[in-house]
């Protein structure tokens, strides 16, 4: 039997075992042995749900990267309190369809994560292909720019730190 089908994620395993040392509030032996057993259990019972994680090519950029995503989710934030704070007749709601160059599942499930907790957008579906993420913006003027602004702020980046091959 391989490495991989007895300890599928040994990262995981690691993990799981330091959450449930938090949990008891204990670092005995018996403990570290038995979060390091359940750990392994569960990475191993699960092991057929969990999805590929592609690997980090740019550790760096990536903190970077989610600084940036946080400040999007603030100065959001004050734009869309402005947008509903003010006439509602200045609203332009639409959904628009974002091409994707990824493919990987997990990118994917990460740039709509990204997309529905910046306020203003959510990610309201993916095609059976993923090759478009249907989106809902509060204010959409122009979908182009819209689109562009998706690829270029989210989807770029996320191609550039993790590897993943473009369609």
């Amino acid at each position: 039997m391989t490495r991989h089908r007895w300890l599928p994620r040994p990262g995981l395993v690691i993990f799981l075992a330091l959450i449930w040392l938090m949990l008891v509030n204990s670092v005995s032996l018996g403990q570290v042995v038995l979060g390091l057993f359940l750990g392994w259990a569960i990475a191993v019972l699960c092991k057929d749900f969990l999805i590929h994680i592609p690997r980090v090519r740019k550790p760096l950029k990536l903190c970077w990267f989610t600084l940036y995503v946080l400040w999007e989710i603030v100065v959001a934030n004050l734009n869309v309190a402005r947008l509903v704070l003010g006439p509602q007749r200045k609203l332009n709601p639409a959904f628009v369809e974002v091409p994707m160059a990824i493919q990987d599942e997990f990118l994917l499930s990460v740039l709509a994560s990204i997309i529905s907790l910046t306020p203003g957008t959510v990610s309201a579906g993916l095609t059976p292909d993923h090759k478009i993420i249907l989106l809902h913006g509060i204010d959409v003027r122009d979908s182009q720019a819209l689109i562009a602004e998706i690829k270029e702020r989210y989807e770029a980046p996320l191609m550039e730190i993790f590897e993943c091959s473009p369609t």
